[in-house]
């Protein structure tokens, strides 16, 4: 039964080791996804297997083969844990693939690998010859019609073209025909679409219509007429197809399952007014949740889509959130869901939701969208299943992708580019045991159930680790009673206890984290308030209050590693705590004239941090300076790239220190009006505009003396006279007891200083 299958030949091993370098950058810790809702394994692509994967699914889908190859036990095949041994007689290949065929049926993955297959064989691509019937398609309109030509149609050999017989040695007439002597369980025809085009020297693929039928009688081309006519017939449960042309393409393969073993849905072209939700005018239609929620449903190709996306796509349809629109009349999305059951199936989790197969559909509604698809599942029970009036259960495997798909979709593959490569006929007299059906686990040997049944614990172990990687986030919990607010901004008591990190599901509704949160801090006593927070500049600041305990915590927009406030909602330490951001702190950069420890003027800028809030006004700086009045500056940009000091116009000093475009880091420069010359504000009856303009002396004491101060600097202007720059300096310098005593030292002194002149 198995032929050649297994027969090994290394001639054509590939060197290339693309394929596998590209296996590296998989997440090797994410688990493989597990079956979708057919309920069927695909096999995955290693790169160029597409041919072999689906000739793979065509054995697998052939039930007698596959019961076959399990009945083949230690005795037939040795054991893969011997294969290292040295006298150990194993059949590495036969062995492999029943391994995969047990996966195939049993293990919940989307696909499964052939990878220890083909390691088996000792290759990555490789062509195995076979046993079939091969076809011509160029100039022939069908299967019926190539068998007729082949095993029907006679050559005569007369006239001009007789026949020599090499029994009595002489020309004669004679008729030369084939038949078929023996037929198979299963046949395999080849369609020989790839020719050659003498005339031009190069390949190509014959499209044209090649039609197949899904039963054939082969009496009238067996050498053997007189059986029953049932022996004679064949039904069609495979199609293998190729895309492209005949210097590349992909294959893929069309299966009837004749056990039953998928779940087998197809999709009913339902025509509906082409009615945009975005477009609706109708108040009400917009009003009733339950009607738009099924549209956008039943928009899914899956049928299936996640709770939290759901509530997005809302968004994007009627332009406006679920919270904002009919939360305060139905409640949180995930409670509306579960009060219309009869509509709607959520999963166990809570995360993802469709429509029940059975729900009615809204003939007056004008949502659903033209050539709506809705799945619609077979009966399965119908009388005679072996029969050909049962319903026929066809999947196209796509590599990995697995769909259900009519019986007469097979029609389309007729011709085209892409069409039928090879055909695979099974007798009808072929009966399959009631026990057999929709049963993956008939006749797999009990080694390999245990085996497929402790990798889908393991699966199940790693999707669950996964699953909760993927959903949990980090939180900075900051603890309201160890913060402490003062300078415009809330500051840690303590950075050990005034910040916890707490891992979280974030699927988990916002209640589930405070009562968490309770349970962790057995301290806390009374209300209990989750606000986000955010460092600034100026410390860290309470934005917006976290509302809504029945909604999950990725349907808040909490980002990973957010900062969440744990507090009573009102006060810190006795402090009312401003929050929002039209508070927030800015701080800033404030230049001012200080006044020397003599009582004089101001003499030197200093520079210093200050926080406001950025809805208070900009004139609070000289409150801030206890200035009574004065002008404040901010830089601006000249055209030239050049930045200057402006003036900020009297009436503009109402203005917030946001609507002035002040933003953290921001400098101000302050001046008191009541300044005399040495003041920064007034030259020729103007204000000054440029920073360049206001002089500064740096005097550095190059002398030796027991001064502890070494440079100074003194304002000065155009006008300045020297000398008086010089007195200042011995002032500033504290020289003038040292050198008042000694007259000469001093006119020494005040020639040997150095003036250094800077701009500031």
């Amino acid at each position: 039964m198995f032929g050649d299958l297994f027969e090994e030949d290394y001639s054509s091993v590939s060197n290339n080791q693309y394929g596998k370098g590209k296996k590296l950058k998989t997440k090797v810790l994410e688990p493989p996804a597990p079956r979708e809702f057919t309920n069927l394994s695909g096999i995955r692509n290693q790169g160029g297997t597409c041919y072999l994967n689906s000739l793979l699914q065509t054995l697998h889908f052939t039930p007698e083969f596959r019961e076959a190859l399990f009945s083949l036990g230690p005795e037939e095949l040795g054991s893969l844990e011997e294969k290292d041994k040295p006298d150990a007689k194993v059949r590495i290949i036969p062995l492999q693939l029943q391994r995969l065929f047990a996966q195939l049926l049993l293990v919940d993955q989307e696909a499964a690998s052939t990878a220890d297959l083909t390691d088996s064989f000792g290759w990555t691509s490789n062509e195995e010859d076979f046993l079939d019937l091969t076809v011509a398609v160029k100039n022939v309109s069908g299967l019926e019609d190539a068998l007729w030509n082949m095993y029907v149609e006679e050559e005569v050999f007369d006239y001009d073209n007789l026949y020599h017989c090499g029994t009595c040695d002489r020309l004669v007439t004679a008729a030369k025909s084939a038949k078929l002597r023996k037929l198979p369980p299963f046949l395999t025809i080849s369609l020989l679409r790839f020719n050659f085009d003498f005339v031009k020297c190069e390949r190509y693929k014959e499209t044209s219509c090649y039609t197949f039928p899904l039963q054939i009688n082969l009496k009238p081309y067996c050498e053997q007429t007189e059986l029953d006519d049932l022996e004679y017939m064949y039904d069609l449960f495979s199609v293998i197809i190729h895309k492209g042309g005949c210097y590349g393409g992909h294959y893929h393969v069309y299966i009837k399952d004749v056990d039953h073993l998928g779940n087998w849905q197809f999709q009913e072209e339902k025509s509906k007014p082409d009615v945009n939700l975005k477009d609706i005018k109708n108040e009400d239609e917009i009003d009733d949740p339950l009607m738009i929620l099924k549209a956008i449903l039943l928009q899914e190709e899956s049928n299936l889509i996640p709770v939290d996306q759901l509530g997005q796509k809302l968004l994007k349809k009627i332009g406006i959130s679920w919270n904002k629109k009919y939360r305060k009349q139905h409640g949180p999305l995930r409670k509306f869901l579960k009060l219309h059951s009869q509509i709607f199936l959520l999963s166990s989790d809570g995360n993802t939701v469709s429509l029940l197969k059975n729900c009615p559909l809204q003939a007056e509604s004008g949502f659903q969208r033209n050539d709506q698809q809705i799945f619609k599942t077979l009966p399965s029970e119908s009388p005679g299943w072996n029969d050909r009036s049962s319903c026929s259960h066809w999947f196209d495997i796509n590599d990995s992708r697995v769909q259900p798909i009519r019986e007469k979709d097979i029609e389309q593959q007729f011709e085209g580019k892409e069409s039928a490569y090879m055909l695979f006929y099974r007798k009808s007299q072929l009966q399959r045991p009631p026990e057999a059906r929709a049963n993956p686990r008939y006749r797999v040997p009990c080694h390999l159930l245990n085996e497929m049944d402790a990798a889908n614990i393991e699966l199940q172990t790693k999707r669950a680790e996964c699953d909760s990687t993927s959903n949990n986030f980090e939180l900075h919990l900051h603890m309201g009673p160890h913060y402490h607010f003062f300078n415009g901004a809330l500051h840690p008591v303590s950075q050990t206890e005034s910040v916890w990190d707490l891992i979280f599901d974030k699927r988990k509704t916002l209640g589930d984290l405070r009562q968490s949160i309770f349970q962790l801090l057995e301290f806390w006593e009374g209300d209990m308030v989750l606000s986000v927070a955010k460092f600034l500049p100026a410390g860290l600041h309470v934005y917006q209050t976290l509302d809504g305990d029945d909604l999950a915590l990725c349907e808040l927009d909490l980002a990973d590693e957010e900062d969440i406030f744990v507090w009573n909602g009102v006060e810190v330490g006795g402090a009312h705590i401003p929050t929002g951001s039209d508070c927030e702190p800015l701080l800033l950069n404030v230049l001012h004239l200080a006044r020397s420890s003599e009582g004089e003027k101001c003499q030197h800028l200093t520079e210093s941090a200050h926080v406001f809030p950025s809805n208070a006004e900009v004139g609070s700086v000289f409150t801030a300076l206890a200035i009574p009045a004065g002008v404040a500056f901010v830089v601006s940009a000249e055209p030239a790239g050049e930045e200057h000091w402006t003036a900020i116009p009297e009436e503009d000093l109402r203005k917030t220190f946001r609507e002035q475009g002040l933003r953290n880091g921001s400098s101000l420069l302050v001046q008191d009006s009541s300044h005399d010359d040495n003041s920064l504000l007034t030259k020729q009856g103007k204000w000054i505009t440029g920073v360049n303009e206001i002089n500064w002396i740096q005097v550095k004491n190059a002398c030796p003396s027991g001064s502890e101060e070494e440079q100074v600097r003194i304002p000065a202007t155009a006008n300045t006279v020297v000398f008086d720059i010089r007195i200042k300096a011995i002032k500033e310098l504290k020289l003038m007891k040292e050198l008042g005593n000694h007259l000469c030292l001093l006119l020494v002194f005040l020639v040997r200083l150095s003036f250094v002149l800077t701009f500031n």
